[in-house]
């Protein structure tokens, strides 16, 4: 049996492989909200042979989002939104969902990629970002305010109610964003974090908001349902955030009942060399699989199925997340399914599509028609 289609238990939460499709930002959403593009867009991914579809980063308060068209679920607006799109995708799909939580922090108030994605100032239409310290992300940028006690309280609370919404939603798992020089990410770095109280300097307290909101996220969800955290294995930068620190911060997170971490990196500094390649941040989910216990999601340049068969059958992953991947072929896990030998469930109105020599793909299923 391959094992990238074999089943998988995250808590009461069976998925039927051990394929996922990460969160991709569409940057398309008017005051947060989600529309038919969103429809469109996680219709199409929830067709595509994934067992897990992982929502965009979606901000928990306006301050939180990276762009002004990055969804979000700060209000009851927001579920009122997504909540026809979560109905369509369970019509039609047997694909489990889950939602990223995010803020933005200092990389907060940009304009989206197409345009350019440079800050945009408070006269733009922007707004002032929050950050562990007053440091900016690019030297130029307005820099950000540093949060007192009253605005981390403020964001954990946020990170709260946004988890009862999307339980609310029926959402089946939660990710926490703690990636790509975002806010959670951001007190983890010594890059961004040069705080002086008890949140800054050691990696204890550079992990000691995160982990307070990690741990509001798991008290505030459902227990029988997952919670995962994202993270940058690597900033890229001597001095920054590591590996050796990425593996005690999952050590950690086992601790207080995580569910899975997703291996990323970098994000945090425009002075990051990253060294990218086919598979690349593999190495970074073997090793806090390894060190730490936790499921681990391995991503990054994952394109083909023999690649993610073999991420999986050699230790080094118990979850395979593609995304550009799957926007560039959104029937990806149907074509591995047949390359690998194995299955997948599709709607009966697809079940004609697979060629001949692949017709089994979708089990032994009745194929008639006039």
């Amino acid at each position: 049996m391959s094992q990238l289609f074999s089943p998988l238990a995250l808590r009461n939460l069976q998925i039927a492989n051990r394929l996922v499709v990460s969160p991709m930002c569409q940057y398309s959403a008017r005051d947060g909200l989600a529309n038919d593009w969103h429809l469109v867009h996680l219709g199409s991914l929830a067709l595509s042979g994934a067992a897990l579809l992982i929502i965009e980063a979606t901000a928990v308060e306006p301050q939180g989002r990276i762009t002004p068209g990055c969804l979000g679920l700060w209000s009851d607006a927001h579920v009122a939104a997504l909540e026809p799109i979560l109905a369509t995708i369970r019509r039609y799909s047997k694909t489990a969902v889950a939602i990223q939580l995010a803020h933005a922090g200092r990389k907060g108030s940009s304009a989206v990629p197409w345009e350019g994605g440079q800050q945009i100032s408070p006269a733009q239409g922007g707004w002032i970002a929050s950050a562990p310290s007053a440091l900016p992300q690019i030297d130029g940028e307005l820099a950000p305010v540093a949060l007192d006690r009253d605005g981390m309280v403020r964001i954990r609370d946020a990170f709260v109610a946004a988890t009862r919404r999307a339980d609310r939603l029926g959402i089946d798992g939660i990710e926490l964003h703690a990636a790509h020089g975002y806010l959670i990410h951001e007190f983890l770095s010594p890059l961004a974090n040069q705080r002086t109280d008890e949140y800054g300097g050691s990696l204890n307290n550079r992990m000691r908001f995160p982990l307070e909101v990690f741990d509001a996220i798991r008290g505030a969800f459902p227990a029988h349902k997952p919670v995962g955290v994202k993270v940058s294995a690597t900033d890229w930068v001597a001095g920054g955030w590591d590996l050796e620190q990425t593996v005690s911060f999952a050590q950690e997170l086992k601790k207080r009942g995580a569910d899975w971490l997703s291996a990323s990196s970098g994000g945090a500094s425009p002075k990051q060399q990253i060294r990218s390649g086919p598979g690349y941040q593999v190495p970074f989910a073997e090793t806090i699989r390894r060190e730490s216990g936790l499921a681990v999601m391995a991503l990054g340049l994952i394109t083909e199925p023999l690649q993610a068969e073999t991420i999986l059958t050699s230790g080094q992953g118990d979850m395979v997340a593609l995304a550009r991947a799957f926007l560039y072929d959104p029937r990806w896990g149907w074509h591995a399914a047949a390359e690998l030998g194995a299955t997948v469930t599709a709607p009966p109105q697809y079940w004609r599509a697979p060629p001949y020599r692949h017709k089994d793909i979708f089990g032994k299923i009745t194929q008639g028609g006039r």
